[in-house]
């Protein structure tokens, strides 16, 4: 299977992708993207290193210098494409996947992301097709690790008074404990603060519940107002609220909604394709106009620029925002939701107190389905609910998003796993649970 995805270059070190991949990455992306630098940054993957070094090489044989971030989040790394007006860059990574695996995040000037239909293909193609030639004028490695100072100064202002918050944080032993102390300090509650490429205490995607055990236990012993949970590197953030539950993602995109709203600043908002009716039905009512479209970091940044649009958000907890260059970042909406939790705090109020105000519907969550013949399954899906029965709206740009009065679904396959992901939602349980045994049933005759 090819490393190079929709959104990315990921897959299992030493199978999908190694440090010869990354030596070819680097000597081809120069020529891309027309880049005579390129911005580079790593994660604390025990990977990491060695692909780090192959990449700096292939960089330097074509020419051209590396500015050499060392040690970053992800996020980090499209602040300093955008701050230093960077050509292009590279952040090694594989984000909230397992430590077998490891990646590359590719971007070019503005911060904007290379995908499989923005540079990918053409980057493989070069890789297997074109030869190298190593020049006799090799580029420079430049150290550029202040950026660290410049992107805490950017954050610094968004934490203005969260002091008086008590605040559970799991940095999932990935790169937010880089950044996060400097900005909130040493009063919250850390777990899993310290680097260690091998994940000990739980895979760091903390989108799967059972990555959220420890803290949402944290969150209650500790009495805390809210927990937070940080991906692998830190461009993703799920949170707990005050009873230890665990907040859909989507959800939290309302949140954000709200903090914009009480700021006075209405517009113009994105979500993807899977989000609850309850988050664009609260969000319409705070004014927002609100725009569906594909999941994935390439398709938003591109999305959010065109809408204009104040913020976003997605099922897998990405939050995009107009204020940072219209990418996500994990330690960004993660201030921005404890402000609202402050706000809250001060008025008497509980997060869990909005999210009730904010969900309305009975919510399935994203579930996988392992199988081989996906693309029958979603004809199969189709047909039955598209084709012998009239719904109101049929969305058709990442998989399907078939909606009715009362119940909708999404079905689409992953871009970075080998699964067929569903998300269903409907006014009662009931008729959640009804809808989901059907489409199971349908979904089982191609396992």
């Amino acid at each position: 299977m090819s490393a190079f995805k929709a959104y990315d270059i990921r897959g299992i070190y030493g199978k999908d992708i190694d440090e010869e991949l990354a030596y070819k990455v680097g000597y081809f992306l120069p020529k891309l993207l027309n880049a005579d630098h390129v911005v580079v940054g790593r994660d604390i993957r025990l990977s990491s290193p060695s692909l780090h070094e192959a990449l700096v090489k292939g960089i330097t044989d074509s020419g051209n210098d590396v500015w050499d971030l060392g040690l970053a989040t992800t996020p980090m790394v499209y602040f300093a494409t955008a701050f230093l007006d960077a050509e292009a860059s590279v952040q090694i990574t594989a984000s909230h996947n397992p430590k077998e695996y490891n990646g590359l995040k590719i971007s070019r000037k503005g911060a904007l992301p290379v995908g499989g239909d923005s540079g990918l293909k053409d980057l493989e193609r070069m890789t297997k097709e074109e030869q190298i030639v190593v020049t006799d004028k090799k580029g420079q490695v430049k150290d550029y690790s202040y950026v660290k100072d410049e992107y805490e100064k950017f954050l610094k202002p968004y934490s203005t008074g969260l002091d008086t918050l008590s605040i559970s944080i799991d940095c999932s032993s990935g790169m937010s404990s880089l950044i996060i102390k400097d900005i909130l300090g040493d009063k919250p509650h850390y777990i899993n603060d310290s680097f260690d490429g091998s994940f000990p205490a739980h895979e760091p995607n903390p989108l799967e519940e059972e990555n959220c055990a420890q803290i949402k236990a944290e969150t209650v012993k500790n009495g805390s107002d809210c927990g937070v949970i940080y991906d692998g590197d830190a461009d993703r953030v799920m949170f707990i609220d005050e009873k230890g539950a665990f907040i859909q993602p989507d959800y939290i995109t309302a949140v954000i909604g709200y903090y914009y709203a009480s700021k006075n600043r209405i517009g113009n908002a994105l979500q993807d394709i899977r989000t609850s009716r309850s988050t664009t039905e609260y969000l319409e009512k705070l004014g927002f106009k609100v725009t569906t479209w594909k999941v994935g970091h390439a398709y938003a940044k591109l999305k959010i620029r065109e809408i204009d649009g104040i913020f976003g958000g997605e099922l897998a907890g990405h939050y995009y925002f107009k204020d940072f260059f219209n990418c996500d970042s994990g330690i960004f909406a993660s201030l921005l939701v404890l402000s609202v939790v402050k706000k809250l705090k001060e008025e008497g109020r509980t997060l869990s107190s909005l999210i009730s105000e904010i969900v309305k519907y009975a919510n399935s969550g994203e579930i996988n389905y392992r199988l081989d013949n996906k693309d029958e399954a979603i004809s199969a899906l189709y047909k039955r609910f598209a084709e012998d029965e009239k719904p109101d709206t049929i969305m058709d740009f990442d998989g399907y998003r078939i909606e009715y009065p009362d119940w909708w679904f999404n079905v689409r396959k992953s871009n970075t796993e080998p699964y067929l992901r569903i998300v269903a939602e409907a006014r009662t349980e009931e008729l959640l649970q009804s809808k989901l045994d059907e489409i199971k049933g349908i979904i089982g005759k191609f396992c």
